[in-house]
């Protein structure tokens, strides 16, 4: 299993990757998709929204189950991936790069240090 050192990690599975500026993206973890299964349907509809840490920003869809999505660190969703609409199999297939959900902007981008980085994340799933 697959788990990037440049990614910040959740205890709920999502990943953040900071970007230029206070920018980052947001995902689900290998293991989460794995656990999920095939992936049918991505539904986010919190663009333009101002979030919490651990706020509810939208929810996937597998064969067998409906999972809420939960935004990592305070801030703004800017966008959703376009590419998840018409392809939400690209969180099974590469869930790092093209299966990103949402674009975001940091209302702290110092916050990113209060997640778990890879190593702790793995011990967290092993």
């Amino acid at each position: 299993m697959n788990f990037p050192s440049e990614l910040k990690y959740t205890k709920d599975h999502e990943w953040i990757k900071a970007l230029e500026g206070n920018q980052a993206l947001v995902g689900i973890t290998e293991f989460a998709q794995s656990e999920l299964g095939d992936i049918v349907f991505v539904d986010i509809n919190s663009v333009g929204d101002s979030l919490k840490a651990d706020e509810v920003f939208g929810t996937v869809e597998a064969v067998k189950t409906v999972s809420d999505l939960f935004i990592p660190v305070n801030g703004k969703v800017l966008e959703v991936n376009p590419e998840l609409e018409n392809q939400p199999e690209l969180v099974n297939t590469d869930p790092y790069e093209k299966g990103w959900m949402v674009k975001i902007e940091l209302e702290n981008p110092a916050d990113l240090e209060g997640l778990l980085d890879s190593a702790a994340y793995q011990n967290l799933v092993s």
